[in-house]
């Protein structure tokens, strides 16, 4: 048997983007996109790409894994039809702008937690079914059929005392049934994850976590804070602190209903109330506009987007400095594995 293993979340793709954080352009000439490890990195998983291209590139690296699958699902006595279906709905930026610093936006949306735009969209937008072509096979076998399916497919899910305390698992391909392996086949090994990069991965981990403790990111935030706490809204340190208050809110609301997954809910039940539907919900996307609103204020008169992504690009300019040779390295890497 092959060594196979659920599909690898690119890390490294993400990396070249997360560091950027989520500020939007507001009164800033800069932008995220101007980020210079983002600048830096993202050649080398192909962000110098248009999105029609990556979009293209996307599919047909979809397509050759899914016939990778097949084969070795075919290999381990099973059939498959290769699905390169997402099952879901991409949007553009065109059409649903993402502009948490402007008015109007917030005014509408809030922080787009509870308000999402891309809910709006979903609505004028009618969805195409989605039907798996593997159903009818998956319904012709035994329930341990359908398992040992699943496995082979996907691999084994994790035990729970492999799992991190937030859910979360090191995720390895040869684990990850022929999804994993056919992924692996056609992607290689990914430079990020290499030991050779261990000590580049530690160093810009603790960028990330240390950046908001800069002394230049306490004094933008002790500002933000105090128009904050005279616009009636205090108990914020961070500007990060009042958009997260709505998203932890909107968890217990969830978690309130589904638990932490474990418990199977049955939505069809007399008593089953959608939670994103439920007042308290309604309720919560109110108070998002309303923090917003007077989070929006605050930014605006500290030029805290602006400030932020000046004092995050300068940041990330000494990293480079002072990493220069291990990012090179890990750059070649990367491009020559595409």
């Amino acid at each position: 048997m092959r060594s196979t293993g659920p599909l690898a979340v690119c890390a490294a793709a993400a990396l070249a983007l997360v560091l950027a954080g989520c500020s939007g352009s507001g009164d800033a000439d800069l932008d995220y996109e101007d980020s210079p490890l983002t600048k830096y990195l993202s050649s080398a998983y192909g962000g110098d790409l248009s999105q029609e291209e990556q979009q293209k590139q996307f599919d047909e690296q979809q397509r050759q894994q899914e016939e990778l699958m097949a084969e070795c699902m075919a290999e381990e006595g099973f059939e498959y039809t290769p699905n390169p279906q997402s099952g879901g709905i991409v949007y553009s930026d065109d059409e649903v702008p993402w502009e948490p610093d402007e008015k109007e936006w917030v005014e509408k949306y809030g922080y787009g937690i509870v308000n999402n735009p891309y809910n709006d969209m979903a609505e004028e937008q009618p969805s195409e079914e989605y039907v798996d072509p593997n159903s009818e096979y998956l319904e012709s076998l035994s329930e341990s059929e359908q398992t040992a399916f699943y496995e082979t497919a996907y691999g084994v899910p994790p035990e729970e005392d492999e799992l991190a305390e937030d859910g979360s698992y090191e995720y390895r391909w040869e684990d990850a049934g022929c999804q994993g392996w056919a992924q692996h086949e056609l992607q290689g090994e990914d430079p990020w994850q290499a030991e050779e990069f261990a000590d580049l991965r530690t160093k810009m981990d603790e960028l990330w976590t240390s950046m908001q403790k800069a002394p230049e990111f306490t004094e933008l935030n002790a500002a933000w804070a105090a128009c904050m706490d005279d616009g009636g809204e205090p108990g914020f340190a961070t500007q990060s602190e009042a958009q997260q208050s709505i998203s932890d809110e909107q968890t217990a609301l969830y978690d309130a209903v589904y638990g932490d997954g474990t418990t199977d809910v049955d939505p069809e039940a007399a008593d089953f109330e959608d939670p994103s539907t439920s007042p308290e919900m309604k309720a919560l996307g109110e108070r998002e506009i309303e923090l917003a609103i007077v989070d929006l204020g605050c930014r605006t008169e500290t030029s805290y987007t602006k400030k932020a992504l000046e004092i995050q690009f300068a940041l990330e300019e000494k990293f480079i400095a002072e990493n220069k040779t291990d990012l090179e390295a890990f750059k070649a890497a990367a491009e020559q594995n595409s």
